[in-house]
């Protein structure tokens, strides 16, 4: 167990005196111990949050709230964690129930971005908030090609249906068209309609993925038809 979390250390680069921090930040609630990582990652959701914010403030000195708000909201979420997480290996480290692994907990996005803020509250609680900063910004820049407010992973949903609707007065709509893969490795094909007509397709590992997706490449196709 402790050389496993070593080689997590190496990829943080940040090493727990307290290992104790570490392991409950680890601990999923079905592994039924008296700790679990939940209110590490209720401390860490707003050190992120915080550290996020601070850093997008100094990045783009001309952005207004707005901005600043939308971008934080494309890193401080399920989707952008998750990335992060995964970028870590953080699903091998998971201490989980056998059931919950068997129901393929390791993969699962939700489980994944929760651990990734348990982490960053334990480091908080340690070394405090610059050290966390400097954990955090520096998976960013290297997990997102570039961090600006049209090629992050926004939500494409809400600028499709503000389009479609100023142009075409209806909302868009999504349908799953296949589903492929085992249950713990599940991939949605989803397409996007409007007024009927099939605009675009994508494919992601949860269906809110591939909606994102899809109606991202349905902005860029209406973008296009002005």
């Amino acid at each position: 167990m402790h050389k496993n979390i070593e080689t997590l250390e190496k990829k943080l680069r940040y090493s727990f005196k307290d290992k104790k921090l570490i392991i409950e930040a680890l601990t999923h609630k079905s592994y039924k111990q008296p700790y679990d990582n939940e209110r590490l990652e209720f401390l860490g959701d707003a050190v992120l949050d915080l550290v996020v914010g601070e850093y997008l403030f100094k990045k783009f000195q001309n952005f207004d709230e707005g901005k600043l708000s939308k971008i934080r909201a494309s890193l401080v979420n399920e989707i952008g964690f998750d990335k992060l997480a995964r970028a870590l290996n953080l699903g091998d480290y998971i201490l989980l129930s056998n059931a919950e692994e068997n129901n393929g907990g390791r993969e699962k996005s939700s489980l994944l971005s929760n651990a990734f803020e348990a982490i960053m509250g334990a480091i908080y609680l340690e070394a405090g908030l610059k050290r966390v900063q400097e954990i955090t910004i520096k998976l960013i820049e290297e997990n997102h090609e570039e961090i600006s407010l049209d090629s992050l992973f926004r939500d494409f949903k809400t600028t499709l249906q503000e389009l479609t609707q100023a142009r075409f007065g209806v909302t868009p709509e999504y349908k799953v068209v296949a589903s492929r893969g085992p249950d713990h490795k599940k991939e949605f094909e989803v397409a996007v309609y409007i007024e009927g007509k099939e605009y675009a397709r994508a494919v992601g590992k949860s269906k809110k993925i591939a909606q994102q997706e899809a109606a991202k490449s349905a902005v860029d196709i209406l973008k296009e038809e002005k």
